[in-house]
């Protein structure tokens, strides 16, 4: 009776190791994720306009210059020149549903990517966003 015992306690405590060796191996995986979306929603919200980007993206190029044409500085994340680059977009993934580049946001809100990002231009969708009337829109785009 006593080894049923202790052996039921052996695996439990076996049982209870595991989980816990999981927990710890999987921790920054999963709270590193967490950190990165905080890290975007914080950034998000301290900006006016905000780019995630990469510097070599003609996309990432093509909307950094609409932006230029309304002479509007944004805050510009580029993410291959960070070491955690790969995990903020992963955030960004989960955060939009996209985990292309650019992904810009106005005013605390999804804008798109580039696509999206001229296409506002364009109609100006975008111009109003932000408050500016006036403007003469460059095709180029």
């Amino acid at each position: 009776m006593e080894t049923a015992a202790v052996n039921r306690l052996g695996r439990a405590a076996v049982c209870i190791l595991a989980v816990a060796s999981a927990v710890l191996y999987l921790s920054p995986v999963v709270f590193g994720a967490v950190g990165k979306e905080a890290f975007v929603k914080k950034t998000v919200a301290a900006h006016n306009i905000v780019i995630f980007s990469k510097s070599y993206c003609p996309y990432c190029r093509r909307a950094k210059a609409v932006f230029s044409e309304l002479k509007k500085a944004p805050y510009v994340v580029e993410l291959d020149q960070r070491d955690d680059g790969g995990e903020i977009q992963d955030a960004l993934s989960t955060i939009v549903g996209r985990r292309t580049v650019p992904q810009v946001f106005i005013n605390g809100k999804h804008l798109g990517g580039s696509d999206d990002t001229v296409e506002a231009y364009e109609s100006g969708k975008l111009a109003k966003i932000l408050g500016i009337t006036n403007i003469v829109t460059n095709d180029d785009l």
